[in-house]
């Protein structure tokens, strides 16, 4: 089970993926149409933006707090990145966000707004967040079907084009659940 520590820490590390092994999957589990990832296995689908974003598929499995971190998209001019985390539904996308909102405050040089309704599904909550004057952030928490929550964390430079920030966007509002085969 993930207590209130894990969370938070389990995010921060998805900050801290710069030790990321890229890998391909193969076969049924997963699969990529130009700019759409459809991974039938983890029951999630994504969208690429059009741009110099790049998506790095993850071969490996849960962590041993059964979070999953199949996906992480990157802008290649700035550095900016989307990581996408699966994660057993212990409690709320509400609760998730609060859990996660209260650790990163924890953080010295974080600040984060209050976790809010976002307008990508129904249930999705989320906030923004900033670590000093140079990186910014975003966090959604939605349902990912059963069982299921998915958890997306977004930094960028500050200083990045509003071009990026329209880029997590589309990605935050494309990532849906699908059936898990």
């Amino acid at each position: 089970m993930l207590t209130r520590l894990a969370v938070p820490s389990l995010i921060v590390a998805g900050l801290c993926a710069c030790a990321h092994r890229a890998a391909s999957l193969e076969g049924s589990q997963a699969r990529s149409t130009s700019r759409r990832y459809v991974d039938s296995d983890l029951g999630f689908e994504v969208v690429r933006p059009e741009g110099n974003w790049q998506l790095d598929a993850n071969g490996e499995g849960p962590s041993t707090e059964g979070v999953t971190i199949p996906v992480i998209l990157r802008h290649r001019d700035t550095g900016a990145q989307v990581v996408i985390q699966i994660a057993p539904a212990i409690a709320t996308p509400t609760q998730f966000a609060e859990r996660l909102n209260l650790g990163l405050r924890s953080y010295p040089g974080f600040s984060a707004s209050d976790p809010e309704p976002l307008p990508i599904s129904d249930d999705a909550v989320g906030f923004r967040f900033s670590m000093g004057d140079r990186v910014l952030g975003r966090v959604a928490v939605r349902e990912g079907g059963k069982g299921k929550m998915f958890m997306l964390l977004a930094t960028w430079p500050a200083n990045a084009t509003d071009g990026v920030s329209s880029g997590v966007d589309e990605i935050f509002g494309s990532l849906r659940p699908v059936p898990s085969g």
